[in-house]
C-alpha cells in the first residue's frame, strides 16, 4: 500500500534513531554521536555510529548504513511497509487501513486461515511427541543427541499411527474439509474418506523467515517409504523459496550461512552451536534460494554430504548461489559423510577448523575436474588444462581472472605464462576473433581511470561538505548545480540535496535516504553523509580545499558537456560551453569559510 511521504516522515521524526537502535544494541555517547558494536557483522571494537543530528547510522567496519527504517528492515528482515507499521505502532501513529478488493480480501483471509491451521497442527504434533504414543519418536530424537531446548526451539513433533488422527483433531477445532484439503495436511478419496498426509513420522515444522509455520516435513519411524516426506505446494508453501532453519539463522549475526542438505544436518549443527545453518527442502537449490540468502549474508559455506551425490549437488549449487551475488566456499568433511557424523566423531572445535579452512568454490570445482583425468598421461593432462582455461574465462574482470590464473598455476605446477596463453587462445576460439572479456573498450588514455576516481571522490566530498554546512549553498549557487554531479549515486543524491534545500532551506540526511530502495544504495548514501571533512585543517586550508574542489568539478562537468555537444554535432551548444570555460578561468574561487 502507498503511504504519503508526509506520513512516512511523521513516523520517522517521532522515532528517535538513538532510542530505537538503543533498544536493540548497547550504545555509548562519543562526542556528538553514539557508538556501539555493529549488529550486522562480528567485531570487538565499536565502529557502529549513530548520529542524533542526522538521524542516521553508519558502520565504519562493514559499511552498512541508513535511517531508522533501514535499521528495522535490516535487523528484523522486514519490508519497508512492515518496518513502517512497527515504528508507527511504537509511537502511536495511526496508519490508514489498506483497501482490498473482494478477491484480494478473500485471498488474504485464506492465507491467514492456512497459517492458523498449520500452527495448530504443529502444536498438536508437539503434544503427541510428549505423550506416551510419541515415546519412540522422542527416544529417536534424544538418541540423535538433541536437547530438550532444541526440540522445543524447532518445534519438533510426532504424527501417530492412526490414519485420520490429525484430521479428527482439526475438525473439532472448527476447520472445514475444504481448508484442510488446501492446507496439504489431509487428503480425501471416495473409498477411505479423509486421510492424514503424515502418520507415524517425526515431524519437522517448516517456518518462513518470520517464524510462521508454512508446511511440514516428516521422517518415517521404521522402514517405511519414503524416508522423508514434505508437505505439497500450497498458497503459503513454495519449497523453492523456503530455507529450513533460516528463521533462526537470520538472527545469528554471523558473516555467513552454513548451507546443508537436510533437516537433521541443520539441527545437528545448531545443537553443536552453529546456529547459522540452513537447508533446502528435498529439492535442488534455486535462484530463489540464492536471492533469499543474499538478503541475510554475502557468503555461503556449502557443507553437503561428501559422497558422490553430495559432490554433484555441490557442483550444481555453486553457480546458482554465485549468480545471486554470494561468495561460495566448500567445507571439507572427509572422511565423514555429513556434518552430523563429523561433529559426533571429531567435535565442534574440529568442525570450526574445517569452516575456517573452507575451500574457494572455484578451486573445489577444479579439484573435482582433476579427479576425472589421469594426470600422468600427457594427453589427459592437456585436456584437463584446456578445461581449466575454459572455466577461467568465466571471470570477466581481468584483474580477478589473473589472480586465479596465478593461483591455478601455483597449485597445479604449470608455468603461469603458458596458462595465460592457453586462456587467451581458448577465449579467441570461443569468440571467433581476438579474445576480449566482454567489456567495452575505453577510448581514454592510461590516466583516465585515475582521473575518474578523483572526480568521484571530489563529488562525494562536496556533497558531504554541503550536508555538514548548509550555508555553502548560498556561496556556490552561481558556480555549481546538481547537473554538475555526473558520477554514480552522487548524481541522484545531488538532485535530492539541492531540491530539499531549495524547498526547506535545510538538508535532512535521513529523509534523503528514504528515496533509495536497495540496502546497498542506502548504505552508500549513509557513508556519504557520515564522511569527516575537517580533520586537522584550519579555516584557510578548508577554504582552499573547497575552492580547488569546485574548480575541478566544474571543469570536469564542462568537459563532459563538450563531449556530448561534439557527439550530437551541436555547434551552438559547444560555443556556449567554450564561453563558460573562459568565464570559469576568470572566476575568483577563493571562497571564505
Amino acid at each position: 500500500m502507498y503511504y504519503p511521504e508526509e506520513l512516512v516522515e511523521e513516523v520517522r521524526n517521532r522515532n528517535d534513531i538513538v532510542s530505537v537502535i538503543g533498544s536493540y544494541i548497547k550504545l555509548q555517547k562519543k562526542g556528538n554521536n553514539h557508538m556501539g558494536l555493529c549488529p550486522f557483522h562480528n567485531e570487538k571494537t565499536p565502529s557502529f555510529s549513530v548520529s542524533p543530528s542526522k538521524q542516521m547510522y553508519h558502520c565504519f567496519g562493514c559499511g552498512v548504513g541508513g535511517n531508522v527504517f533501514t535499521f528495522i528492515m535490516e535487523y528484523e528482515n522486514y519490508t519497508f511497509v512492515e518496518a513502517l507499521k512497527q515504528l508507527a505502532d511504537r509511537v502511536g501513529v495511526q496508519l490508514p487501513e489498506e483497501e482490498y478488493s473482494k478477491e484480494a480480501r478473500e485471498k488474504a483471509d485464506l492465507r491467514t486461515r492456512l497459517l492458523e491451521v498449520n500452527k495448530e497442527a504443529a502444536k498438536y504434533f508437539y503434544y503427541q511427541l510428549k505423550s506416551d504414543r510419541g515415546q519412540a519418536a522422542y527416544n529417536y530424537l534424544i538418541g540423535r543427541g538433541l536437547s530438550e531446548d532444541l526440540i522445543k526451539q524447532f518445534g519438533l513433533g510426532y504424527s501417530n499411527k492412526y490414519r485420520d488422527d490429525l484430521y479428527q483433531y482439526l475438525k473439532k477445532q472448527g476447520y472445514s474439509d475444504e481448508l484442510l484439503k488446501q492446507s496439504g495436511l489431509v487428503t480425501f478419496n471416495e473409498k477411505y474418506g479423509a486421510n492424514d498426509k503424515f502418520w507415524n513420522r517425526v515431524m519437522f515444522p517448516i517456518m518462513d523467515a518470520n517464524h510462521r509455520v508454512v508446511g511440514f516435513g516428516g521422517r518415517v519411524m521404521g522402514d517405511g517409504m519414503p524416508k522423508y516426506l514434505n508437505s505439497p505446494e500450497t498458497m503459503i508453501f513454495d519449497k523453492s523459496r523456503i530455507l529450513y532453519g533460516l528463521n533462526i539463522a537470520k538472527s545469528s549475526r554471523k558473516n555467513s550461512l552454513l548451507v546443508c542438505e537436510g533437516y537433521m544436518d541443520v539441527i545437528a549443527l545448531h545443537q553443536a552451536g552453529f546456529n547459522n545453518a540452513v537447508a533446502a527442502l528435498g529439492t535442488a537449490y534455486t535462484s530463489s534460494h540464492g536471492n533469499l540468502m543474499k538478503r541475510y549474508t554475502s557468503e555461503a559455506l556449502l557443507t553437503f554430504d561428501s559422497d558422490g551425490a553430495g559432490i554433484q549437488a555441490t557442483l550444481r549449487a555453486i553457480p546458482i548461489l554465485k549468480d545471486a551475488g554470494l561468495a561460495v566456499k566448500v567445507v571439507n568433511m572427509k572422511p565423514y559423510k555429513d556434518p552430523d557424523d563429523f561433529i559426533k566423531a571429531m567435535g565442534p572445535e574440529e568442525y570450526q577448523k574445517r569452516i575456517d579452512e573452507a575451500q574457494n568454490s572455484f578451486f573445489f570445482e577444479v579439484d573435482v575436474l582433476q579427479s576425472q583425468y589421469d594426470m600422468s598421461d600427457p594427453e589427459q593432462k592437456t585436456r584437463f588444462f584446456n578445461e581449466v582455461a575454459k572455466k577461467l574465462l568465466a571471470f570477466r574482470e581481468e584483474l580477478e581472472r589473473n589472480f586465479y590464473i596465478d593461483a591455478i598455476a601455483k597449485n597445479y605446477m604449470i608455468d603461469v605464462e603458458q596458462l595465460q596463453r592457453l586462456v587467451n587462445r581458448r577465449g579467441s576460439q570461443m569468440i571467433g576473433s581476438s579474445y576480449n572479456t566482454g567489456e567495452k573498450p575505453r577510448k581514454t588514455g592510461p590516466g583516465a581511470k585515475g582521473k575518474e576516481d578523483g572526480i568521484i571522490k571530489s563529488q562525494k566530498l562536496l556533497l558531504t561538505w554541503l550536508i555538514e554546512d548548509n550555508s555553502l549553498f548560498h556561496k556556490i549557487k552561481d558556480i555549481i548545480g546538481p547537473e554538475d554531479f555526473t558520477e554514480g549515486i552522487c548524481k541522484d543524491v545531488a538532485v535530492l540535496v539541492f531540491d530539499q534545500f531549495v524547498k526547506e532551506n535545510q538538508v535532512i540526511p535521513a529523509k534523503i535516504i528514504n528515496h533509495f530502495e536497495s540496502k546497498e544504495e542506502q548504505s552508500e548514501v549513509a557513508a556519504l553523509f557520515s564522511a569527516s571533512i575537517k580533520g586537522e585543517m584550519d579555516k584557510s586550508d578548508l577554504s582552499k580545499a573547497l575552492s580547488d574542489t569546485l574548480l575541478r568539478l566544474k571543469e570536469y562537468s564542462l568537459d563532459k558537456q563538450s563531449e556530448k555537444a561534439i557527439e550530437v554535432n551541436d555547434t551552438a551548444l559547444l560555443q556556449q560551453i567554450i564561453l563558460k570555460k573562459a568565464q570559469l578561468n576568470k572566476h575568483n574561487f577563493n571562497l571564505k569559510l
